[in-house]
């Protein structure tokens, strides 16, 4: 929110209403990380009698995942000085609004309703054997197997409340409406003994950063895939902060609109090298901010800082950390979901600012056959480099560089769209000088006149109507 002046033209900071959470874009990229560690033996993993194979804890794997973010945080603060207008051609909505429809799908398929049928750890695999044979382990209150009615069941009442807030809930409900889902979840699984109260036992009543750290390493591998999270984030801030100040009703052109967008792109870079120290992934603009600021009509900085006064009072107090954890999968799932659905919402926004033109609509097209592709059939890369033997230490990175990339649907989708919209030529079968063509609905019948008719008609008609009128 603040915007500290730095040295000519550039600044610190939007100078705008804009509340920064870790970013969910970072969860699917992290996923394949750590799938990749697994597997190259660096973390320990059983595998049962019945091939289901139970991860163990690799906090090492975390050390890793934040000592690549802070150094790939270096890329979004060198990306802030480019010029503007440079960053604008290079992700125009075309592109931060696919990388943001896909962020928003991933996690609904990763994490949203995984937990809402239990978890999305292995009890999802349905093991016959394990501490995961039921979910969320076979140590909670009420373990069930997974996608048991139960847990659907409750789910299915935090989504339910949401639409009734919307529907029925004053204002400042309506504003809340994710907290009363959450609630309301709450009060029922409670009720039916799904709450496990030990991390509210367990945890301090105050608390810090740096009370837990771990082992900042980084790992090679995992530097392309991080730095592509890092571009999308550029993108994401871009396409925020353009919304957030059209809301806010300031200049969305010009030189102090350009100085807000490097600003935000630097504030990213630098919060993400802050929060890697502070044990946290990299954080970004989230896009809830233009809607909040759309309903309450407040684009008042002072609201903002409020709120991080609030956020940080509830960071020291360790209790009510425990509250959250101690909140059942399947109502956190139940609410995710919808979350998550709205960053596809919000990415379809953004998508409404483009042109339908054949170069964006090809874009597009191409990056979601990758993205969505990627979605719904995770395993299409697995076997990409059987082929290949002898591999080096260096060429073995490489390979599962690639890799992580092709197992995130938006990096991959982001990636075909950044490069789609630098080649394609903007208008490749219209020359320059060409009148605009008028667009037509391509549904609508044609009108086939008489040719009796079509001479009165004729005679009337000047210009482009002389030529309808005589086909």
């Amino acid at each position: 929110m603040a915007r500290i002046k730095l040295w000519g033209r550039y600044y610190w900071g939007t100078g705008l209403l804009t509340v920064v959470g870790i970013s969910f874009a970072t969860l699917s990229t992290a996923f394949a990380i750590f799938s990749a560690l697994y597997a190259d033996g660096t973390c320990p993993s059983t595998t049962g009698p019945d091939g289901t194979v139970v991860r163990g804890a690799c906090p090492d794997a975390y050390g890793m995942l934040l000592g690549t973010s802070m150094l790939c945080s270096l890329l979004n603060m060198a990306l802030s000085f480019a010029p503007a207008k440079t960053l604008k051609k290079i992700f125009p909505p075309v592109v931060t609004g696919t990388v943001i429809v896909m962020i928003g799908a991933s996690l609904i398929g990763e994490s949203g309703v995984l937990n809402w049928a239990g978890g999305s750890n292995n009890c999802h695999n349905r093991p016959t054997e394990g501490i995961f044979r039921l979910c969320p382990t076979i140590f909670a209150p009420r373990p069930l197997p997974w996608a048991s009615p139960e847990f659907i069941g409750l789910g299915f009442l935090s989504f339910v409340t949401i639409l009734l807030v919307e529907l029925f809930g004053s204002p400042f409900m309506k504003n809340a409406s994710i907290i009363v889902g959450l609630i309301v979840g709450c009060i029922v699984a409670g009720a039916a003994g799904y709450i496990d109260g030990s991390p509210i036992r367990t945890s301090p009543a105050i608390t810090f950063v740096w009370v837990h750290t771990f082992k900042l390493r980084v790992h090679p591998p995992a530097i392309l895939p991080m730095m592509a999270v890092y571009i999308s984030l550029a993108m994401e801030a871009i396409g925020d902060i353009t919304a957030s100040a059209e809301v806010s009703r300031v200049e969305v052109e010009g030189e102090e609109f350009d100085s807000r967008i490097q600003g935000g792109v630097l504030g990213d870079g630098i919060g993400g090298l802050l929060s890697g120290l502070m044990t946290n992934p990299p954080l970004s603009i989230f896009a809830q901010n233009n809607g909040v600021i759309a309903v309450t009509r407040c684009a008042n900085r002072k609201a903002g800082w409020w709120c991080c006064g609030f956020l940080i009072l509830f960071g020291v107090l360790g209790k009510i950390s425990g509250v959250f954890l101690s909140i059942p999968n399947s109502v956190l799932g139940g609410v995710t979901t919808f979350l998550f659905a709205t960053v596809m919402t919000s990415g379809i926004r953004v998508l409404s600012y483009i042109t339908w033109s054949r170069r964006n609509r090809f874009t597009l097209a191409s990056a979601m056959a990758f993205g969505i592709g990627n979605l719904l059939v995770p395993e299409w890369y697995t076997h990409l480099f059987d082929g290949v033997t002898n591999r080096s230490a260096g060429l073995q990175g490489l390979f599962d560089s690639i890799t992580i990339i092709l197992s995130t649907p938006f990096l991959s989708a982001g990636i075909v769209a950044v490069i789609l919209n630098l080649i394609l030529p903007d208008n490749e079968l219209v020359p320059k000088d060409a009148p605009a063509e008028p667009d037509a609905d391509i549904e609508a019948q044609p009108v086939i006149h008489r040719a009796d008719d079509t001479r009165g008609d004729a005679e009337s008609a000047t210009g482009s109507d002389k030529k309808k009128a005589s086909i």
